[in-house]
């Protein structure tokens, strides 16, 4: 368990005042000073040494007075310069090595921290393991004694079920044998009371019938009659009306060979003895919907006449009674001959 588990120790020290902060911070502090001495003792803005000149007036020979050069000047500046830097950067090294004596030392107090954290967590642990485990066993045996006592109670209440259901079953069966002797007594008593119920229905559809077989000979004898005048009332209608509609398509016939004769126009070439059949569908608006030749006069220039007759019409006279139309105008034939003209 202690492997898979993650340990986390805080140490309630800010961020930004961790060792590895400071430690960046002092980095970035010495540089800047050593960049800052450079700058300060650069040659470049100091200005050039004066040179003095000296001379020792004795009684002896006048010896020559020693000069100091701005050269020797300008390296013993360097060479301060030079011995400053290496001052400040022992004390970068050494603060350098203090600091990582105080990081080691740090992290050697934070490892013992944390191994003590993870011992402690460790005998925690093993505490609540130990507690669980012992928790578990009183479970146990709680559960043990309770399942015992439960078999008891269910033995025992088993048993007084056992009892009262036998104690049901056996009310339950004398109840049923006294309801099957009522049920097979009012049995016989609805059988007798459905037979005479039946016989008296039987005398009286006997009765019904005969009454409904005359009445229905009656009604048959006067339907009868109504029909036949029915019908003979409605074969007269339909012969006036079929006379009527004969009368009208003899006219309208008529009307349309008329028409026709004066559309037609046979070429030169025709004998008596040509006669083209055409059939003709119209609409019920006595528009032309189509033609076509059912019988060839073997002339084409004669059977294209008769055509061109047929379709130079733009309205046929038609009757208005569209059962009439339908009959007589909805598709007819018509033939074309010299001698006849149109019939």
């Amino acid at each position: 368990m202690r492997d898979h588990q993650r340990e986390v120790t805080t140490t309630g020290v800010p961020p930004w005042k961790s060792p590895v902060a400071l430690s960046v911070a002092l980095h970035l502090l010495i540089l800047g000073v050593a960049l800052a001495g450079w700058s300060w003792t650069s040659s470049e803005h100091e200005p050039p040494p004066r040179s003095i000149s000296a001379r020792l007036i004795t009684q002896q020979e006048p010896e020559p007075s020693p000069v100091v050069e701005p050269n020797d000047q300008q390296e013993r500046n360097e060479e301060r310069r030079a011995e400053e830097q290496r001052r400040q950067a022992e004390a970068a090294r050494q603060e350098e090595a203090r600091r990582i004596a105080e990081q080691k030392r740090q992290d050697e107090q934070e490892k013992r921290q944390q191994q003590e954290e993870r011992e402690r967590q460790v005998a925690e642990a093993k505490e609540r393991e130990a507690q669980k485990a012992r928790e578990a066993e009183a479970a146990r045996q709680k559960a043990r004694a309770e399942a015992k006592e439960q078999a008891r109670q269910k033995a025992e209440e088993e048993k007084r079920r056992q009892e009262e259901a036998k104690r049901l079953a056996e009310e339950q069966k004398r109840k049923q044998e006294e309801q099957r002797k009522r049920e097979e007594a009012e049995r016989k008593r609805q059988e007798e009371q459905a037979r005479q119920e039946a016989e008296r229905k039987r005398l009286e559809a006997e009765r019904k019938l005969r009454e409904q077989q005359l009445e229905a000979q009656a009604d048959a004898a006067q339907k009868a009659r109504a029909e036949e005048a029915r019908r003979q009332q409605e074969a007269a209608a339909a012969k006036a009306r079929e006379a009527q509609m004969l009368s009208e398509s003899e006219k309208y016939q008529a009307l349309i060979r008329e028409r026709l004769s004066q559309k037609w126009y046979p070429p030169s070439s025709a004998t008596e003895e040509m006669t083209a059949r055409l059939q003709i569908t119209l609409l019920p608006t006595g528009e032309l919907a189509g033609v076509k030749l059912v019988g060839t006069s073997g002339n084409t220039a004669f059977d294209n006449s008769a055509l061109s007759a047929v379709r130079s019409l733009n309205r046929y006279p038609i009757p208005k009674e569209r059962d009439t139309f339908e009959r007589y105008f909805r598709q007819f034939t018509i033939e074309f001959n010299p001698r006849r003209m149109i019939r």
